[in-house]
């Protein structure tokens, strides 16, 4: 049995090698955008399907052009789903190792397949100072959130 990743990165290699695209950057690209968009559009949908329409329609009867709802209500509802969602996204491409060996040229290398690399031959320094690092990173982002959230609260 094959895992679901094998099968998009096996699919998509083959997509990128009938149409003749050299493999790099923007197959990578495309890659992750392909498998990171649905966990996108599912946040943000179950974000705006409780929405309220009747606000829009206060809006417009009130007199505001449709760029000013778009601006002043819409887009700080969905605010906060779209960052859920790129945040989902960004750990989803940072973990996806399979498809990225697929559809990256051998030339080509970046965080995730590296990290992979490194590991492959036995744990050196240089794998534990990375895995500090992004600790740490994650760490501060979490820690930062929540005195923002605490403030918000206030």
């Amino acid at each position: 049995m094959m895992s679901p990743d094998i099968v998009m990165a096996i699919s998509l290699l083959a997509l990128f090698l009938v149409l003749g695209a050299q493999l790099g950057f923007f197959t990578l690209l495309i890659a992750h955008i392909t498998f990171c968009l649905p966990f996108v559009v599912v946040t943000v949908y179950s974000r705006l399907n409780g929405f309220d329409v009747k606000m829009l329609e206060a809006a417009k009867d009130l007199g505001a052009s449709e760029w000013v709802i778009l601006k002043q209500i819409i887009l700080p509802l969905a605010k906060p789903a779209v960052a859920a969602g790129w945040l989902l996204s960004f750990t989803l491409s940072l973990d996806d190792v399979i498809i990225s060996s697929f559809v990256t040229g051998p030339t080509y290398e970046i965080l995730p397949l590296k990290i992979y690399s490194m590991v492959k031959v036995g744990i050196s320094p240089e794998v534990n100072a990375l895995a500090t690092v992004m600790l740490i990173v994650s760490l501060t982002l979490v820690v930062i959130s929540q005195l923002l959230a605490r403030e918000k609260v206030k």
